[in-house]
């Protein structure tokens, strides 16, 4: 019964957790990319100041922890391999912040479940893995569900930057971006544990300076660093949500490898599966995005697909390599939700 009543106090601790972290995680990136700021409703347009600001936070937090832990903190694998992560890495964000201002949160999160999509395809290129004909068939309904729910939008809901079928579009070309260099970044930094003895917040500290470094010197050419900070400082509001962002994105990692570590991969993906459904309606409720009913089936389509493919792999089976079924599940390794 006291192994009962502990193993319960665990599981609440990692799915509240989980949940809150990433539940306003969600909130805040849709808060600051798609609501104006000011009397003069101005919209932030940095989306590449918001990658610097998670990945410096997030640097600074994982060379800490490798100090505290007295392990090594010279590189592993050589610099040019963290870099190669660090690129895909920053296009992975940059896309999925770009994407926040053509289309909705629920767009954008609902299109994150394909994943695997792109993950099986980098997997056969770069780890020569074998999927069996299961996971192509949920690989399958999940992008039915998916394109009911971006082809299929309610008639109120559009873009706070511009209207227009075209800026939709290009909204799903930018998810089509996120998600095939989130594929590669995920396949590749598997490629290197498995290639290198390798600490998992030792790719983390390298991985996020090199982020720090070329997400710093793309502000700057862009002209953009100082207009982000005087933009923050005009906004203090903007400010608080920017440095809340970084903080939930860094704690979240701690919930995620407290949960993998104590309940494995399954339960995690299960307790992610259902966040994303919460923020999915958590958002229509507070910034008020109405759902066509095309919409809700391909929610229903995506979901119980996720789900009925997370039970399925409970049961006993011959062992296969791990997919990583959501945007979070796939980036534990990198310090990003």
């Amino acid at each position: 019964m006291a192994l009962f009543s502990e193993r319960l106090l665990k599981g609440t601790f990692a799915v509240v957790g989980i949940m809150t972290t990433l539940v306003i995680y969600g909130v805040l990136q849709e808060k600051i990319m798609r609501v104006p700021y000011g009397k003069n409703k101005e919209y932030f347009r940095y989306s590449l100041f918001l990658v610097f600001c998670n990945r410096i936070m997030t640097s600074a937090v994982s060379a800490c922890t490798l100090l505290a832990s007295k392990k090594a903190i010279d590189p592993v694998a050589p610099i040019y391999k963290y870099c190669l992560i660090s690129i895909s890495n920053i296009l992975t964000t940059t896309c999925q912040y770009e994407a926040l201002k053509y289309v909705s949160f629920p767009v954008q999160t609902l299109a994150k479940c394909a994943k695997m999509i792109p993950v099986m395809v980098w997997g056969t290129v770069i780890m020569q893995k074998k999927y069996r004909g299961q996971d192509y068939l949920f690989a399958l309904l999940v992008t039915i569900g998916c394109s009911l729910f971006i082809l299929y939008p309610a008639a109120g809901d559009i873009s706070p930057y511009n209207k227009g079928r075209e800026n939709t579009v290009w909204g799903v070309s930018l998810m089509i971006g996120y998600l095939g260099f989130d594929g590669f970044t995920s396949t590749f930094q598997d490629k290197l544990f498995k290639g290198y003895d390798m600490e998992i917040h030792n790719q983390i500290f390298y991985t996020t300076l090199c982020s720090c470094i070329l997400s710093l010197s793309g502000l700057v050419l862009q002209g953009h660093l100082l207009l982000a900070v005087d933009f923050v400082f005009r906004h203090h509001d903007c400010f608080f949500d920017i440095a809340l962002l970084s903080t939930v994105a860094t704690v979240s990692q701690f919930f995620i490898s407290y949960t993998i570590r104590t309940f494995g991969a399954l339960t995690f993906a299960t307790i992610m599966t259902t966040r994303q459904l919460v923020s999915i309606m958590l958002s229509c409720v507070w910034f008020a995005h109405p759902l066509s009913w095309e919409q809700w089936m391909g929610s229903v389509i995506v979901f119980g697909s996720l789900y009925v493919k997370s039970f399925l792999r409970s049961a006993p089976q011959k062992p296969v390599l791990p997919e990583q079924m959501s945007d979070e599940s796939s980036n534990q390794f990198n310090g990003k939700p």
